[in-house]
């Protein structure tokens, strides 16, 4: 009966141990083309029409802000190439930053930046983007403005 004892607590204590453990989860970082996401025949039924995204310095028309705005878009990336998974939830970031701007009255985002973990990455051509074995994810910061047509 002791020895049942002693190898059941041992066992609980292994399971214990294992479960205290930190997770060593996968974080690929990408940088990926702006225009391939652009060119994806989803960015049409995905992002709002209305609304021009002006990346990183790239010159933009002057406008009146309307405040800046994060996204933090993440997606299913189980069963995935990562670049997929990537774009999906690059789609989704810029859907939800234009259907903020057209919510706050403009036409426009500008000075949009990658901004993982409120860590930004600014670029005009290419956007961050972390993916591990479940779950991919892109944030991005721009201020929305509107801007004469």
């Amino acid at each position: 009966m002791r020895v049942q004892f002693c190898l059941a607590l041992a066992v609980l204590l292994s399971l214990t141990a294992i479960q205290a453990m930190p997770a060593a989860a996968r974080d690929t970082r990408y940088e990926l083309k702006i225009a391939d996401v652009a060119a994806d025949p989803r960015y049409a039924e995905a992002v709002p029409t209305g609304v021009t995204f002006y990346f990183a310095d790239q010159p933009a028309p002057a406008g009146q802000n309307l405040g800046e705005f994060v996204t933090n878009r993440k997606t299913n990336s189980f069963g995935k190439q990562d670049e997929e998974a990537c774009t999906w939830a690059m789609l989704s970031a810029l859907k939800e930053l234009g259907e903020r701007a057209l919510a706050e009255g403009g036409n426009a985002v500008v000075g949009v930046v990658s901004y993982y973990k409120k860590k930004p990455f600014s670029s005009a051509t290419l956007y961050e983007c972390h993916a591990g074995a479940i779950v991919a994810g892109v944030a991005l910061k721009g201020m929305v403005v509107k801007v004469a047509p």
